[in-house]
This record gives structure tokens, sequence and C-alpha cells, in this order.
């Protein structure tokens, strides 16, 4: 099973900056330019520190699981495009948003 949506509901897991452990969310996201992609308004959630302590993640979608490497999307033009794909015709589209870049171990 590959990610054949451009907007797609996956569980993202990421490990615990402090514990260690797994830590899983369920998030809205994008697939866009073969790369995956997950936002939210500030940087203050658990799984968006933890990847910028520890870059490996994995993907759940449906029943299949991907693993990859995360970094922040500094590019304010991409930050942009995927906030519009992620709300298409809704106002949070043009809101200032933080965004995280996944490239995947295997093909999509």
């Amino acid at each position: 099973m590959t990610i054949e949506e451009s907007l797609f509901r996956a569980v993202l897991v990421t490990r615990g900056r402090v514990s260690g452990q797994p830590h899983s969310v369920i998030l809205r996201g994008v697939k866009f330019n073969d790369k995956i992609y997950f936002s939210r308004h500030k940087p203050n959630s658990d799984w968006f520190k933890n990847i910028i302590s520890n870059s490996t993640v994995v993907i759940r979608y449906h029943d299949s699981e991907y693993s990859g490497i995360a970094k922040t999307v500094t590019d304010e033009v991409l930050n942009k495009k995927i906030s519009q794909l992620k709300f298409p015709g809704e106002k949070k589209a043009n809101e200032k948003r933080v965004a995280i870049e996944i490239t995947l171990d295997e093909q999509l």
C-alpha cells in the first residue's frame, strides 16, 4: 500500500525527546512533490519538538508503516503552499504555520 492521496490522515510516530518512548498522534498530512508534510499553527506541540530532537519518524497509513527522516521547513513559500493544500478553501490556508517535511526511506 502506498500513500496515493495528496491530502490524508495518518498516525505520525516520533521518539519522545525526554522519555525516548514512541509518541503517536493522528494528523492531517499532505503529499507534495514526493514528500510528506505535517504542519501546525505553532511549534509548541510534543510531536514537533520531538522531531527537532530526533528526526527519525514513522508514518502509519492504513495497514502500512513508512519510516523516514523529518526536517523543519524553512522556505516560507513552501510553508504557504502546504497550508493551501492542507486546508483547501478554508481560512486556515492563509494563516502562518510551521511545517515539517518527511523524506521516506522507500518510494511512495
